[in-house]
């Protein structure tokens, strides 16, 4: 289905751009319409052809208080994401996903560590101390991007005019779920108002998270409650 909004100005469109705005509803496994519908990565592909992508930025995402902050992220291509540890302990930061492994080490307070992604895919991270702590960081390969508020809201800004694939994440969506709601655009010269889009997490399994060598999760020898859980 195509989604049209068009508005004649005197000025030519490729001086233009859209904004292209919806909002998403989450519906977990018993039916029910959750509260929060934050965390959805949103994107724009051109249908023909691949965007020029931004140069290289960077992305923060902080350990503090055991946790990864944000905990989804949306970053083009070529992105560098820097680590910092906001924490009085140490942390390790690793993903064995997408086919962009990384593995930190441990580091101390005030330590950090940078990973630049070079090619599209969902990464999700994880500490090896501290089985509580996770991210997801969501690598597309357009300058099109974000991720839902908490009531669901999204906007994309300085949209070219074009024919465009708006593409869903959600962390507790199946892979079938996400093919079937993506949505073929045009973008024109003014604002694109989206019907919601209904992402349904039934048929989603969640699976134990193992450490970084694959095996279950255990409290450091010698440690105490100082750093948790996570040790080989």
């Amino acid at each position: 289905m195509i989604y049209r909004w068009l508005t004649c100005f005197s000025l030519p469109l490729a001086m233009i751009a859209a904004n292209v705005s919806g909002r998403v509803e989450l519906v977990n496994q018993r039916g029910v319409k959750q509260k929060r519908a934050d965390g959805v990565a949103v994107w724009l592909e051109p249908v023909q052809g691949r965007p020029a992508l931004p140069p290289g930025k960077l992305h923060v995402i902080t350990q503090k208080n055991k946790r990864f902050l944000p905990h989804v992220s949306v970053v083009p291509v070529g992105t560098t994401v820097d680590l910092p540890n906001f924490d009085p302990i140490f942390h390790n930061a690793f993903s064995n996903f997408a086919g962009q492994p990384f593995d930190t080490g441990l580091y101390p307070p005030g330590g950090t560590f940078k990973v630049r992604f070079q090619r599209d895919g969902v990464v999700r991270v994880f500490c090896n101390i501290h089985s509580t702590m996770s991210a997801v960081i969501v690598v597309v390969p357009s300058p099109w991007h974000t991720s839902s508020g908490a009531a669901g809201e999204f906007q994309i800004d300085g949209v070219p005019p074009g024919e465009y694939t708006v593409k869903f994440w959600h962390e507790r969506a199946t892979e079938a779920t996400l093919r079937g709601l993506d949505r073929r655009v045009t973008a024109g010269d003014g604002p694109l108002q989206l019907p919601a889009v209904v992402i349904n997490e039934a048929g989603f399994i969640p699976s134990p998270q193992a450490n970084k060598y694959g095996r279950a999760y255990t409290p450091p020898p010698g440690t105490g409650n100082l750093y948790g859980r996570g040790k080989k």
